[in-house]
């Protein structure tokens, strides 16, 4: 289970990052809290979404995304094997 802390939603941005993605917090009406651009490797999340709601979307996001695991460390592999195995109740 996530906790809701900016310590979370560190990770999942560092874990992003980390496999190539761009994140980039914009406004806008944004129906989630964060989607993918065109299929390119950039992430927007709303910047007016709360905490709860960055983190809900941008673990699913990440649970979707098709990642190179050689590029993560283990703890982040750890992490990314946790987030695609648990389902997200908040």
């Amino acid at each position: 289970m996530l906790t809701i802390t900016n310590h979370t939603l560190e990770k999942l941005e560092t874990l992003l990052r980390t496999t190539g993605y761009r994140v980039r917090y914009e406004k806008g009406n944004f129906k989630t809290g964060a989607c993918l651009l065109q299929n390119s490797k950039i992430v927007v999340i709303n910047k007016f979404s709360g905490l709860e709601s960055k983190i809900l979307a941008i673990s699913e996001l990440v649970r979707t995304l098709d990642m190179d695991i050689s590029l993560l460390d283990e703890k982040q592999a750890a992490f990314l094997n946790q987030l695609k195995q648990t389902k997200l109740e908040f």
